[in-house]
């Protein structure tokens, strides 16, 4: 009983999307989003499935082994994979990497082969094969070897050049030096010496040579800061923490070397940000995950000496897996050379064979009696025409332009130096100018019509400030003094009482600043505590004074908040954090950390009070905390009144809440948190069942607000922008309301705009479709389409819409399968015969929606996505690139901007250090600071589009 209906998603019946909630996890990746799930099985099929998938799942999850100084267990039989016939390697690379194309015996035959791939080159090969024999050629063979290999020449020059300089980069990563274990000491060793299995010591700013298992360090409780810039292109400082055995028992040189810890773990990948693994060691199983892992790109901070067993060396490390393959990217006149050369060789071969057939005519009604031609009298006409045909295409060889692709390649190689000199591209502040990394986009920039812009840290600054916040449903940040009386104008909030307040926090309430000294309202003390207590910052303290290391700009600003408001914090361990609380120490210890990730949006942190309570304290987005919140919360409206207030403002918003635990319950969901923690399989999902578990029957404390200011000069950018006929496209992970004021904020919107939302293209598309079904009837696809607007001539609009909008209208969301209960084994013809042509059905419609949407947001003068994941934005960039084959310029600032990128034929990656992991994928990148970067780069596309 297979109908369509079972594979297609029920819109109708669906409830509508939500604009507050992300469609799906940032985490996730391609395969696992086309993956519709299951179909529904008998009972006993599906347990046989469910045991065989455990088992698979266990395989896969935990197949790579690593014995801690044991090189000789890597080179068991049972680990080597053959590579070339009878010819076997370890599957466990060396630490050695390899970012050149050629070698010394590669190079000729490679480069020619990439050459002659060119058509105008295997032209003139063929050309010179058809001078080399002596019935056919008219001219001698070199005059046109000399030409060709002056070309290749050339070319080839440059290639080598290039490689070489890759060649330089390769013998200088590779050796460089680091201390290695080897006979019971540390030795000076070259990082392409290093194997998996190695226990290696680092020091302060020195480059992670492989992907490592943190075991101690000089830090208190073994904590190791480290700088992701050339992974994630964020220069704030990130901390890892290795296990608490291995702190205390391999901190000596003798113990290190002895150490013979045995790690299954997952298999080589790109997650950067993922990892699962069990040490084993001493006879119990130790649960290791990406906070105990630093990353092979990443550099030593702030941490004198710390230890590391290589996990993954070379290819298999992380930063190499997602360097992925170089994809050459073809411009316009790329294109349009080719299909001029193709053209020539048309034209060229017609010319050819209509001079021949006359040429043979002649020779047979006329006859051939000229000396000094062949006489060729022992052969047929036709077979001298024949010959002839090919004389002529040697004759008129000078048609085809051999130096055409040499000279754009020199002038292409011109304009990258003057985009290098280009001083309205310098950033004089800090002596940078920009930096064209190809030489194979340039002509592009001057003809792009749409940029795709990201907006935290490329149209606003990332520089986070504490603005706002509401609490117990009052709001809290408005220009008032200590009796709530709201002034224009008033002093700024003087924190001099609090002996650790650095005054750098404009704050101007000073109403809040008394609630908070007079304790009369203990939801205020919590709520700042709360933001001291539930985080991952780590503190420094540099000539005696508080220095914060946070993960993220968000949280460094949420704790230092904390901190001028009097609750501060001081110090964590392993097991502990201290806080200052208005001038009074306390420890409290850490009974778990229930991590954030873009799944569940949210931290929390588990705590026991010197008094001996159990205390949850948790913070998040809006949309997750108000799920799980009590039924019981007075203030939940009014929180929620203050979220729309702070949205309307373009501030960043966070939902505050804490839970009371008792003793017994929590002792039950440790055990279940504990055994989740060493899952050699499904450990994620394990332990987020586990947190959901405790994660419930929270109360509301309040939310905060925060504010991401724009860059200068934003808004007379798109200005011009618009001027010269090219549309913008933000794609962001903010609310609804955040994005669309930060559209004002920039001018992409004004008041005369008429702003189109999901929920009104929904409907003009669904229209479109009728009228085109009705209009097509059932010869549909033979009817020629017709191009009629959406919209009426005539004034300014845009359209905002959201993630979970974006797949309903683009038809992405997973379906719906009924549940009619089906045997997925055995499936008749007939049936696979209906299943294809739904799907086909399915595809169809789904591609002359796709088709539609494209049409109408290109109506728009500027579109807004948000709430969308990197897959959405590398999505929207391919439709319109699809559909409308045009020029696009991808600009953003994280390692979530990246997928747009590469879909972008011209790109634009802004960052403040070079990242070489993405560098061969991006195009045009600039190595700018980003506070800067979009203005000037777009202002100059702007500019060249207006000349």
């Amino acid at each position: 009983m297979s109908t369509e209906r079972d594979s297609e998603t029920t819109f109708e019946e669906d409830s509508q999307p939500n604009d507050e909630v992300v469609p799906y996890s940032d985490d996730e990746t391609e395969d696992e989003l086309d993956d519709q799930g299951p179909e529904v099985e008998p009972a006993q099929n599906r347990v046989n499935r469910e045991v065989e998938e455990r088992r698979e799942t266990f395989r896969k999850d935990c197949t790579w082994q690593v014995k801690a100084n044991d090189r000789s267990f890597h080179e068991q039989p049972h680990f080597m994979n053959t590579k070339f016939f009878c010819i076997k390697e370890s599957k466990y690379a060396g630490n050695a990497i390899k970012t050149y194309k050629y070698n010394a015996f590669t190079f000729l035959p490679m480069n020619l082969f990439e050459q002659f791939k060119r058509a105008a080159n295997f032209y003139f090969l063929v050309l010179l094969i058809l001078q080399a024999i002596p019935q056919i050629t008219t001219l001698a063979w070199y005059t046109t070897l000399v030409p060709l290999l002056l070309v290749l020449g050339i070319t080839a020059i440059k290639d080598l050049v290039d490689d070489v300089a890759r060649h330089k980069m390769d013998n200088e990563v590779n050796n460089r030096t680091c201390e290695v274990i080897k006979d019971g000491r540390f030795k000076t060793a070259k990082w392409k010496e290093i194997q998996v299995g190695d226990v290696i010591r680092l020091k302060k700013n020195d480059f992670i040579p492989a992907d490592i298992l943190l075991l101690s360090s000089s830090e208190p409780n073994s904590l190791c800061y480290v700088e992701t810039a050339e992974l994630d292109g964020e220069t704030n400082l990130k901390f890892k923490m290795a296990l608490e055995a291995t702190h205390e028992y391999l901190q000596r040189e003798n113990s290190l070397a002895t150490f013979d810890g045995f790690i299954e773990c997952e298999e080589p990948n790109n997650r950067l940000d993922k990892f699962t693994g069990t040490l084993f060691w001493r006879n119990t199983s130790f649960p290791l995950d990406a906070d105990k892992i630093l990353l092979r790109g990443c550099v030593i901070r702030n941490t004198d000496i710390c230890h590391g067993l290589v996990i993954f060396a070379g290819a298999d490390t992380k930063i190499m897996k997602n360097s992925g393959k170089t994809r050459f990217k073809r411009t316009k006149i790329d294109y349009l050379m080719n299909y001029m050369v193709y053209t020539i060789f048309v034209v060229l071969s017609l010319l050819s064979a209509g001079l021949a057939i006359g040429h043979a005519y002649w020779e047979a009604q006329v006859g051939n009696h000229s000396w000094y031609l062949y006489n060729g009298e022992d052969t047929s006409p036709s077979y001298r025409g024949f010959l002839n045909f090919w004389g002529y295409i040697i004759v008129l060889n000078t048609m085809v332009p051999i130096s055409l692709y040499v000279s754009v390649e020199v002038i292409r190689l011109g304009q990258s130096y003057f985009i290098n000199w280009d001083l309205q591209m310098y950033y004089f502040e800090k002596d940078t100018p920009a930096k064209a990394r190809t030489t194979t986009l340039n002509e592009q920039l001057g003809q792009i019509h749409y940029i795709f812009s990201d907006k935290t840290g490329t149209l606003t600054q990332n520089i986070m400030t504490f603005k706002k916040c509401c609490i117990n449903g009052q709001i809290y940040g408005d220009h008032r003094d200590a009796a709530q009386h709201n002034h224009s104008k008033i002093e700024q909030v003087d924190f001099s009482w609090n002996p650790y307040a650095d005054g750098k926090l404009a704050f101007y309430d000073h109403y809040l600043i008394e609630q908070i000294q007079l304790g009369k309202e203990p939801e205020v003390r919590q709520f700042f505590f709360l933001l001291a207590v539930c985080h991952t910052v780590m503190v420094d303290r540099i000539d005696g004074q508080l220095n914060y290391q946070a993960a993220s700009p968000d949280e460094g600003a949420l704790v230092s908040a904390a901190r001028e408001f009097g609750f501060v914090f001081l110090s964590r361990t392993q097991n502990t954090i201290t806080i200052s609380e208005m001038g009074t120490e306390r420890t409290y210890t850490v009974l778990a950390i229930l991590d954030f990730n873009s799944d569940r949006k949210r931290m929390s942190i588990i705590v026991r009070t010197p008094e001996g309570s159990i205390k949850l304290y948790c913070k998040g987005a809006d949309t997750v905390i108000y799920e799980r919140l009590h039924r019981m919360n007075p203030t939940k409206q009014e929180t929620q009144d203050a979220l729309d207030v702070f949205a309307s403002e373009t501030l960043r918003t966070l939902c505050l809440c804490y839970k009371d635990i008792e003793e017994k319950e929590f002792e039950e969901w440790n055990k279940k948190f504990v055994a989740a923690s060493v899952a050699s399989s499904n450990r994620e999902e394990a332990l987020d069942k586990v947190y959901e578990e405790i994660e419930r029957g929270l109360i509301l404390l309040g939310a905060t607000a925060i504010e991401d200011k724009l860059q200068d000069g934003v808004p007379e950018t798109i200005s011009k922008l618009a001027k010269a006929d090219i549309k913008i496209w933000v794609l962001t992970g903010d609310k609804k309301e955040t994005a669309e004021n930060i559209g004002f904020a920039c001018e992409l919107l004004t008041e005369d705009t008429t702003i189109c939302y999901g929920e009104d293209i929904n409907a003009l598309l669904n229209t479109r479709v009728e009228n085109q079904r009705e209009r097509g009837g059932v010869y549909a696809k033979f009817v020629p389409p017709v191009h009629e607007p959406f919209f009426p001539s005539g004034g300014n609009r845009a359209l905002i819409i959201t993630g979970s909008w974006l797949n309903e209208i683009l038809l992405e969301k997973k379906t719906k399968t009924s549940k009619i209960l089906k045997l997925k084994f055995p499936r008749t013809e007939e049936e696979r015969r209906m299943r294809t042509q739904s799907k086909r059905r399915l595809e169809a419609k789904k591609e002359q929606r796709q088709k539609n949407f494209v049409d109408l947001a290109c109506e728009c003068s500027a579109v807004i996505c948000c709430r969308v994941t990197p897959k959405q934005k590398a999505m929207v960039v391919d439709l319109v690139k699809r559909y409308k084959k045009a020029i696009t310029l991808a600009i953003g600032d994280g390692a979530n901007d990246v997928n747009m990128i590469k879909k972008s034929l011209s790109s634009s990656l802004i960052y403040t250090k070079n990242i070489p992991t993405l560098s061969s994928s991006t195009g045009v990148s600039c190595m700018i600071c980003p506070h800067w970067c979009w203005n000037k780069w777009t202002r100059r596309h702007a500019s060249s589009h207006v000349k």
